[in-house]
């Protein structure tokens, strides 16, 4: 078990527990501002959680959350640095009946999210992950402002939600929802061989996790992903990622080789042309650099998704 150090800075009493909580679980690295605000944002909450774990590397990645006086409970966890590890620290603290949210420290969640979550879950025993929809995806492009992000999740809740409840092969990391009871029975755990920003480490859960219950996408979850670009993983190790972490997670059997060698191929593609004349907010050719030490490493036997540590 990961070695961890749990430091609980805020915490509301109810003589009602409830038979099981709804958790909110959020890895972050050196990027506290935009955690802080999206914490405090999770108070407009029509159903509160009844517990938020952030998972840091270090006390600076907290920014000012220590000693906040919130309305729900907050635990401050450190551990290894890493998408992964810092999930699978969130995971040691949920028990039995849980429902445990993992989030990016910079999704919006729509007011109703947390109570349409715990409906839904209720109401579908069969359903292991869920994934909402993604009103806005600053991701794709240059990134939102917290406050762009509040607008655009103003006017994407114009319209009324749907109740659609789809299959899926993954759910998608920044707002992926688990059931504790059958990932703990099956001694489900985030890979911690997918290091720093864990490539596809959603993908590689979501289908380890698919054996035991239904993956969905549940369109009445909504948010927006505000895609905030600092402390991102380097371009370089992000490229190496991109062909290291899919031919391991190949390799191991969970995901076949003709959509490894697809993804692969697509990511170099558009590393590639991309890099001719690259946006400002993406290093394509830093990006390219990674898959190209990747290729070299491959075609040498020595291709392994831990070696961006190095770099």
């Amino acid at each position: 078990m990961t070695e961890k150090s749990i430091t609980t800075v805020s915490t509301t009493s109810d003589d009602k527990q409830p038979r099981s909580r709804v958790i909110v679980a959020i890895p972050t690295v050196g990027r506290g501002p935009i955690l802080s605000a999206t914490v405090r944002h999770l108070a407009t909450q029509t159903r509160l959680p009844d517990l938020v774990v952030v998972s840091g590397a270090e006390p600076r990645d907290f920014g000012n959350l220590p000693g906040a006086q919130l309305d729900f409970p907050l635990e401050l966890v450190l551990g290894p640095r890493g998408t992964c590890p810092q999930r699978n620290l969130a995971l040691e603290l949920a028990k039995p009946g849980d429902l445990m949210l993992f989030l990016d420290d910079d999704f919006l969640l729509a007011p109703d999210h947390l109570a349409r979550l715990e409906e839904i879950f209720v109401a579908n025993p069969d359903i292991l992950i869920s994934t909402g929809a993604v009103l806005e995806d600053g991701i794709m492009g240059p990134g939102l402002t917290f406050e762009e992000g509040l607008m655009a999740l103003e006017n994407g809740l114009k319209a009324p939600a749907e109740d659609n409840i789809e299959s899926i092969r993954n759910g998608y990391g920044c707002n992926m929802a688990v059931r504790i009871d059958t990932i703990k029975a099956n001694g489900i755990r985030f890979d911690e061989r997918l290091p720093l920003y864990g490539w596809f480490e959603d993908v590689d859960f979501s289908l380890r996790a698919a054996q035991s219950g239904r993956v969905v996408k549940c369109s009445a979850l909504r948010g927006v992903h505000l895609g905030t670009k600092t402390g991102r993983t380097s371009g370089k190790k992000l490229g190496y990622s991109q062909v290291a972490n899919l031919v391991y997670i190949c390799r191991k059997g969970v995901l076949p080789a003709k959509t490894s060698a697809r993804n692969i191929f697509r990511n170099f593609a558009a590393n590639l042309a991309r890099s001719v004349k690259p946006k400002s907010f993406v290093d394509h050719r830093g990006r390219l650099v990674g898959n190209f030490i990747a290729f070299g490493d491959w075609l040498r036997g020595r291709l392994d998704p831990e070696r961006i540590k190095e770099f």
